[in-house]
C-alpha cells in the first residue's frame, strides 16, 4: 500500500513538472516577423525535417538583408 501511495505521489509530481514547463516555454518571446513568413513559405511547400530547416535558415538569413 506505501508503495503505491509513494508511486501516486511521484507521478502528480511529474505531470505537474511537465505543466509547469510547457506553460514556461509558452511564455517564451514571441516570433519575428520574418519566421512567421518563413514558417509559412515552408509550409506551402510542404516541407518538413532537414529541408524545412534549411529552407528556414536561408529564408531568414535572406528576410533580414537590406535591400
Amino acid at each position: 500500500m506505501k508503495k503505491m501511495l509513494i508511486m501516486g505521489a511521484a507521478a502528480l509530481l511529474l505531470s505537474a513538472g511537465i505543466a509547469d514547463a510547457a506553460t514556461k516555454k509558452a511564455a517564451s518571446k514571441p516570433r519575428s516577423e520574418a519566421s512567421l513568413e518563413c514558417s509559412k513559405q515552408a509550409n506551402e511547400q510542404g516541407l518538413k525535417g532537414k529541408p524545412r530547416k534549411a529552407f528556414r535558415a536561408k529564408c531568414m538569413k535572406n528576410y533580414k538583408k537590406p535591400n
